[in-house]
């Protein structure tokens, strides 16, 4: 009996590291289902770019290492490069280690997996009639280029939804970004002209942040 203790003893503290680290971060996260004043895809056909390993690893991660497959997959869906690196950099809140991530899992079943942060309905609507349609949700966190993958076919989605003109002085990227965190309802209330609360905001300045040396990362 002593062994099963240890184990969840050993879990228990796990989730509490992860919860510090999030709390300490205090980052938003992606996809969810809050009202704007509070703020938070044609078949790809090629296979995967080179590059570093899909695998993840526990060392040190660097949204520019995976250049190479940010370029490719924006390339296949359409959208900017420079804002699929931008959403990575924005995404790097958290540590994304696998053992990690489903660690946080248990505890918290409807957190976000993967490098981009996304969670299992998102997931589950992109892949339809895509080239990953046959991919599961629990393969993101060991398979970055799957989770680049999705992302730039989830930005392509939400642009899909943009009417041709809106009110909001945002950019069409800006405006994706914050549909990419907060919902492609919020995204076109945004582009309505509601004003981002302080949390959509938030995002938004780490955009503005990330976004030069996202551009230098993919050469754009």
């Amino acid at each position: 009996m002593a062994e099963p203790r240890t184990r969840r003893h050993w879990l228990t503290l796990v989730i509490f590291a992860v919860v510090v680290y999030v709390i300490v971060r205090a980052a938003d996260t992606p996809q969810a289902a809050t009202s704007p004043s509070t703020g938070t895809t044609g078949p790809a056909t090629s296979a995967a770019p080179t590059g570093p390993s899909a695998t993840a690893s526990p060392s040190a991660y660097d949204p520019a290492a995976y250049a190479a497959q940010v370029r490719t997959r924006a390339q296949q869906a359409d959208v900017s490069a420079q804002l699929v690196m931008a959403v990575l950099y924005n995404e790097a809140y958290k540590p994304h280690d696998p053992a990690l991530e489903r660690a946080w899992q248990k505890y918290k079943p409807d957190a976000a997996f993967g490098i981009a942060n996304m969670h299992r309905a998102t997931f589950d609507e992109v892949k339809k009639g895509r080239d990953f349609a046959g991919r599961s949700w629990d393969e993101l966190p060991d398979d970055r280029d799957l989770a680049i993958e999705a992302e730039a076919w989830y930005l392509h989605d939400l642009s899909a939804q943009l009417p041709p003109t809106w009110r909001s002085s945002l950019s069409r990227d800006r405006l994706l970004a914050l549909g990419y965190n907060t919902g492609a309802g919020n995204m076109l209330a945004f582009a309505a002209g509601t004003t981002p609360g302080t949390q959509a905001q938030s995002y938004l300045d780490r955009l503005h942040t990330n976004w030069a040396k996202a551009g230098k990362a993919v050469g754009g």
